[in-house]
């Protein structure tokens, strides 16, 4: 024990001597990041630290600790890195983010598109958050919501972006990226299925059950109580109710959700009949203008990284280093290349505040073709 003691006193020794000239190797980085700041020079060269790496793999023996000396050189670079940025902050030097932050989102007289038909849970996320009233219009398919926005012919979308039992939506994460659109607030729908027919049909009626198979599925349960309905897919929930109530059949039925029961003069016959309960859709509110609201407190970014190992890592310590709170993260395959991926990022924050501006300044340094997709 003794002389583990003994031996645990040296690295306490050798320790303090790190932490001597750990401070003065950051002394010096703040000479560095001045000089930068006065001759416009960018924060991250990446070449010089890639050289520096080699030269110190050179000062050791041994592949564990060539391996190891790497890392921890990686790691104090990029701590500089970060106080560097953090300087550019304090002089007013990091340029501004080319977002407009306002009040609130201009409602007045505007046209609003929804991707899928009348009755389904896009065009209830758009009554939500909308009203009822609203000027709107309906297209087939995500990118032509997004193409609707873009050329002017509506001031806003609204679109699916993630289930909470099904997962994201993949193509409106390519879309974000196609189009110089963005998010300026999210509406989350509670995915409820009810059972409804036309007025006054009895559930003892009933034959055959229509609806989306996804919804179909949910409702395992359901069917399994009632062996005699046979489950019939249809293109979705919503032309499925609006079936039912062109048919007016007796013995027929739909699930949906109970806005387009409403929507289509549908009879309720059960709520509540998907076997989960806990299960929303969260849909994005899109314009083509670069506006955020002053209380806006969450943040969507997109970016690429350079094919090699610890990228990502390096770029998730900016959020850590600042305080910043990471919500999720997916990654898509970039079309045309192979075995390469972007990351889309959601994280806590607002683009006025200096820790947001600070972890955005180092992502935008260090990874490629970095977007804000909206601040909402």
């Amino acid at each position: 024990m003794s002389d583990l003691l003994q031996l645990r006193g040296e690295i306490d020794k050798i320790d303090r001597e790190i932490v001597r000239l750990f401070e003065q190797r950051m002394e010096v980085t703040d000479e560095v990041g001045r000089y930068k700041i006065e001759n416009g020079k960018k924060v991250f060269d990446r070449e010089r630290e890639r050289e520096k790496i080699e030269t110190v793999k050179g000062l050791v023996e041994g592949d564990f600790n060539k391996h190891a000396v790497a890392e921890l050189f990686e790691q104090l670079m990029a701590m500089s890195r970060k106080r560097q940025y953090a300087m550019l902050a304090e002089k007013g030097a990091g340029g501004r983010l080319p977002f407009i932050s306002v009040d609130q989102l201009d409602l007045e007289k505007i046209r609003v598109v929804f991707q899928g038909v009348e009755g389904a849970y896009s065009h209830a996320a758009m009554c939500r958050f909308f009203g009822k009233n609203v000027n709107s219009f309906h297209v087939r398919s995500f990118r032509d919501a997004m193409e609707a926005i873009a050329e002017g012919a509506a001031d806003y979308a609204v679109l699916p972006l993630e289930n909470s039992t099904a997962g994201i939506v993949t193509d409106i994460f390519d879309l974000l990226v196609d189009f110089e659109n963005y998010i300026v607030a999210e509406q989350i729908i509670r995915v409820e299925h009810v059972l409804m027919a036309a007025k006054g049909v009895r559930p003892e009626q009933i034959r055959k059950v229509y609806s989306h198979p996804q919804a179909l599925a949910q409702c395992e349960k359901l069917f399994a109580q009632h062996r005699n309905w046979e489950p019939v897919a249809y293109d979705n929930t919503a032309l499925a109710a609006k079936k039912i109530a062109a048919d007016q059949a007796a013995d027929e039925a739909a699930i949906g959700s109970a806005f387009a029961a409403e929507l289509f003069g549908l009879q309720i016959l059960q709520e509540h009949v998907n076997d989960q309960e806990a299960n929303s859709t969260r849909f994005m509110i899109v314009t083509n203008q670069r506006i955020f609201r002053k209380d806006a407190g969450k943040i969507t970014i997109c970016f690429e990284l350079p094919h090699s190992s610890g990228t990502l890592y390096h770029i998730l310590s900016h959020f850590i280093f600042n305080n910043v709170n990471m919500t999720h993260i997916e990654s898509r395959p970039i079309p045309g290349r192979t075995w390469e991926y972007r990351f889309f990022i959601d994280f806590e924050g607002n683009l006025n505040e200096a820790s947001v501006k600070n972890a955005l300044r180092g992502i935008r340094e260090e990874a490629i073709n970095m977007k804000i997709l909206g601040n909402y």
